[in-house]
């Protein structure tokens, strides 16, 4: 049986690819009574991706986080970054130090500003080698409908990889492996951030010329945080990073399916951060990261003019369009930011 907490849109295509495997059972921690009420009696998730049907004598929907970490060995994490400390107080840590832990989890833990495989070692003291994290560029509701879709499975521990991309493996999934687990969890988080700047500047009516910009200069300052976050290993764009790398960043400053830009495009039509967080009833994780990022940044004493753009009108009440003043920062000498902070070249290898 395998195990998962969350119920939100990725969570239930989680669940919908796990149960691919012939023979794979799934015991499914569910919040929301609403959903379990609908699971129950129509196998489907009322709120999330509605569209798929389950075959309910395959899943078991059990009500706390506990009883998953008691019944399974392999769990996958897909609960909000905002909510997964909570959830997480209700579990047995010498029980979930026992398990193997998948992240699905694309951004910081707000209550310390950690990657969630960092939390999970320093909190609860779970070994790296039980870790693995999966990221995209994954939009759950192409999975819903079966379109062909490319995941990185990051880990460590090799064999735990490939466990779990056999797990996840069908007719419209292609898996790659990579050990470069904090570093494709850096740029899941950061790419959110991005997204809602890209927001901005659709709300605001700016076009794809401007959008170019940004999504490039947002690049630029992801990889500049990858260097700082992990001094001393180089991110080579080979065709294993550029996917969960550029290849997230694009699809989630691009696609209708972005929550994110969803956020950023409300906000920059008028709408106020309040708002627009109501009426989407979807977490953002962006507006989460952008603050840990912002934390951090500062840490680091390092300029990152695009999210601090996005800090400032999430955080501090400016206006979106402070978004096309922040690239500014970047036509000093050689297209170097007017600080003095290097930006690194973008490497594009072939394996």
């Amino acid at each position: 049986m395998i195990g998962i907490l969350g119920s939100g849109s990725m969570a239930t295509a989680i669940v919908k690819l796990l149960l691919e495997q012939p023979e794979a059972h799934v015991c499914w921690y569910v919040r929301e009574p609403e959903i379990r009420e609908t699971l129950a009696r129509r196998g489907r998730n009322k709120r999330y991706l509605g569209e798929v049907a389950f075959n309910m004598e395959r899943i078991t929907v059990v009500e706390t986080a506990q009883e998953v970490v008691e019944k399974c060995q392999f769990i996958y994490l897909v609960i909000p970054t905002a909510y997964l400390h909570g959830a997480l107080q209700t579990v047995e840590a010498a029980v979930l130090r026992t398990r193997y832990l998948i992240s699905a989890i694309k951004g910081f833990i707000p209550q310390t500003d950690e990657v969630v495989t960092d939390y999970l070692e320093h909190v609860y003291q779970v070994p790296n080698e039980q870790l693995c994290v999966i990221s995209g560029p994954t939009h759950a509701e192409e999975i819903a409908r079966e379109k062909l879709t490319f995941l990185t499975v990051a880990s460590l521990n090799r064999s735990l990889a490939e466990t779990v991309r056999a797990q996840l493996r069908c007719r419209y999934i292609n898996l790659s492996l990579s050990d470069d687990q904090r570093g494709i969890q850096f740029a899941s988080a950061l790419k959110n951030v991005y997204a809602v700047a890209a927001g901005f500047c659709k709300g605001i009516g700016g076009g794809d010329n401007l959008m170019a910009v940004l999504v490039s200069v947002s690049m630029a300052e992801m990889q500049l945080f990858y260097h700082l976050m992990q001094p001393g290993r180089e991110l080579k764009m080979t065709s294993e990073l550029l996917p969960p790398f550029l290849g997230d960043l694009l699809v989630t400053c691009y696609s209708q399916f972005s929550r994110n830009r969803t956020l950023g495009t409300m906000i920059g039509m008028g709408y106020s951060v309040k708002s627009a967080m109501l009426e989407m009833q979807m977490v953002a994780e962006g507006y989460y990261a952008v603050k840990s990022l912002e934390n951090i940044r500062k840490q680091l004493n390092v300029e990152m003019p695009i999210a601090q753009a996005v800090y400032m009108v999430l955080y501090e009440g400016a206006r979106p369009d402070v978004i096309l003043r922040a690239w500014q920062i970047y036509k000093g000498e050689e297209g170097q930011p007017r600080s003095g902070v290097k930006m690194p070249i973008i490497k594009i290898e072939n394996q």
